[in-house]
């Protein structure tokens, strides 16, 4: 009996929630990691672990070169996404709590979104802005009932604005290179690009990781491996299949799984608010993905859809069809 193969959908899907569980965890690893390494030299060795674990996939894969054509994107977005965006989150972690780190860095689906409309042409359906809404509500209400937990300053703030951007930047770059080149040459070479960029902070990742805990540079470690050259592969994989403004607004349930996470493994115990708040940012992200049933049109003297049930579930799935572009995958879910 021949398999029948899996839709694509639901390997975008699973891609994207991989991503999302990943990305997650990574603040976590870097309150843990922050407190042996710089922002500078934490950002280096987690684009150093990643661009080795990328290039033994590669190799393996045997998948060359990216085409010409894709390198303007996986530049741009290896400088800011990969470089620019970890230095100054991590340094911007170090200066703000987790509350006002996630808040301020969650203007970034926003940003994605105005970004892509303009300049990529990505439709803005109300569910999708309804459901950003709705999450960044759920954002704002967990950073809000996290603030308390630690200290915030001005410069932190900042630079939790300057991550947003260049992750907002990052994003719609990469997405042109995607339908070029492969997701694993996208990720592998825009990492290496942004380990370039963060060079000069060798010297002080040589310096701290004599000094450091194990447990420290485990962290390191885990954040290139995992959160870095895994998740940003199944990012880049299910954004070749879907929109930067749905992939950006999917990311929405990152608040909520830190809410968890920072409850299993740190022991803090979130508050009725704080579970307020991530049930906002996943219900909005559910409000995101999902698309409105079309309405059936019949013509004068057509038989009611209710007659024959062929009749009626055609003309429907012919309008959902021509309501997205050929490429968006609308059942991605992140």
């Amino acid at each position: 009996m021949k398999k029948t193969p899996r839709p694509a959908g639901a390997s975008a899907a699973a891609a994207a929630v991989v991503t999302v569980v990943l990305w997650a965890s990574a603040f976590v690893s870097i309150r843990s990691a922050g407190d042996a390494y710089s922002p500078g030299a934490l950002a280096l060795g987690r684009l150093v672990s990643g661009v080795v674990a990328l290039g033994i996939l590669w190799g393996v894969r045997r998948e060359g070169l990216p085409p010409r054509s894709a390198w303007r994107g996986i530049a741009i977005s290896g400088v800011l996404w990969f470089g620019f965006y970890m230095v100054v989150l991590n340094w911007g972690e170090q200066q703000v709590d987790a509350g006002t780190a996630a808040l301020v860095v969650n203007i970034g689906p926003i940003l994605i979104a105005l970004l892509g409309s303009r300049l990529l042409g990505d439709a803005m359906p109300p569910r999708l802005l309804a459901g950003m809404a709705v999450s960044f509500a759920g954002a704002v209400t967990v950073g809000l009932s996290m603030s308390g937990q630690g200290g915030s300053s001005v410069l932190g703030v900042v630079l939790c604005l300057l991550a947003a951007v260049a992750y907002a930047g990052g994003v719609v770059a990469q997405k042109p290179a995607l339908a070029q080149a492969s997701a694993l040459q996208v990720t592998t070479f825009g990492c290496l690009i942004g380990a370039v960029v963060c060079l000069p902070f060798a010297g002080q990742l040589v310096q701290q990781a004599a000094d450091a805990p194990v447990s420290a540079t485990l962290n390191m470690v885990y954040l290139g491996v995992f959160p870095t050259a895994l998740a940003f592969t199944t990012w880049a994989y299910a954004l070749a299949r879907t929109t930067a403004s749905k992939m950006g607004a999917t990311t929405y349930a990152v608040p909520a799984l830190v809410v968890l996470m920072s409850w299993l493994a740190l022991g803090e115990v979130p508050g009725l608010l704080t579970l307020a708040g991530g049930a906002l940012c996943l219900a909005g992200v559910a409000v995101s993905r999902s698309r409105a049933r079309a309405a059936v049109v019949t013509e004068p003297g057509a038989p009611e859809p209710g007659a024959t049930a062929v009749a009626s579930a055609e003309p429907e799935a012919t309008a959902v069809v021509s309501a997205e572009p050929p490429s968006e995958d609308a059942s991605v879910k992140k």
